[in-house]
């Protein structure tokens, strides 16, 4: 399980413009895969999660707009990915709301520091980093996705989405 920024169809489309980065081999995470994880709690048990969305229900944030243009990379992971220079203090305060939420419903998350971030390409065979032209998201809610759904590596299911305040 993790929280989410979901990128619609159209803003996909734009992140994916940009998975080549450069000669970083590897190769290149689904279009439907592609999303900035904001909290990842990781295995939760079937009947918590209803309290974590309970918990998630009364997160309060502001919708902003988040600009990604730049392409960097996890070296000891092996990813390339595309993030903000500048992290918007919305996007801040909401992971860190989030990260309370879970902790409140007994699944905390990683315990790393927020770096906003798509991944772009896994198992990448060289660092990248380089200035692109923006990608401008317009954040205006978050999602609660499964991974492994239906028992399938890989696979995605959002199971509930909040809207942020305007």
């Amino acid at each position: 399980m993790f929280f989410a920024l979901w990128p619609d169809p159209s803003l996909r489309e734009a992140l994916a413009a940009h998975a080549g980065c450069g000669d970083a081999g590897g190769r290149p995470v689904p279009r439907a895969q592609l999303h900035l994880t904001l909290v990842f709690p990781g295995s939760v048990p079937a009947e918590r999660i209803p309290v974590l969305c309970e918990r998630a229900s009364v997160v309060r944030g502001t919708a902003f707009t988040l600009t990604l243009d730049r392409i960097d990379c996890f070296p000891r992971a092996a990813v390339a990915w595309i993030g903000p220079s500048v992290t918007p203090p919305a996007l801040q305060a909401l992971a860190g709301a989030l990260s309370d939420a879970c902790a409140r419903a007994g699944t905390p998350g990683e315990g790393r520091p927020f770096r906003p971030h798509v991944t772009l390409r896994r198992h990448t065979a060289q660092l990248v980093r380089a200035a692109v032209p923006p990608v401008t998201w317009p954040v205006r809610d978050f999602v609660l996705v499964e991974s492994g759904s239906g028992g399938r590596p890989g696979a995605y299911a959002v199971l509930a989405r909040w809207s942020l305040e305007p």
